[in-house]
């Protein structure tokens, strides 16, 4: 076998490893009560946000703590408690999208999606992501 033939068979060997490993990386969207049987695995959840209960944020005490409850598509109310800061104009989100996993009553968020009315363009949303904060 040539040299190039080689080559050619590893890439193609690893394009095939990379692209099954990025299909485990996909996700459809899920509600508390799916990530509530399976709190080890991790999530997206969407939802609104619940503006009729207290949201906390205390850049003094800890910049790093955000609480917030969110109501998901099916109904169900859960606190949410996200380890970074609070991002920017949250309360104007339409739509919270989650990523993380359930620790017993509470959503344990590693990363929050908003999408926003857009300041810019009427009748469409701005879309941002908010990572956690990395100890």
């Amino acid at each position: 076998m040539k040299k190039t033939h080689i080559v050619l068979l590893v890439f193609i060997a690893a394009c095939v490893g990379v692209i099954i490993a990025r299909t485990g990386d996909y996700s459809t969207y899920e509600s508390f009560t799916t990530a509530s049987a399976k709190p080890d695995k991790e999530y997206h959840v969407v939802g609104k946000l619940a503006r009729d209960m207290d949201m906390y944020y205390d850049p003094e005490v800890d910049p790093n703590f955000f609480s917030f409850y969110m109501v998901d598509n099916e109904g169900v109310q859960k606190k949410v408690v996200f380890p970074g800061t609070k991002p920017q104009d949250f309360e104007r989100s339409e739509q919270v999208v989650l990523i993380g996993k359930m620790t017993g009553d509470e959503f344990r968020a590693t990363k929050i999606l908003t999408k926003c009315p857009s300041k810019y363009i009427e009748d469409e949303l701005e879309e941002k992501e908010y990572n956690a904060a990395t100890t």
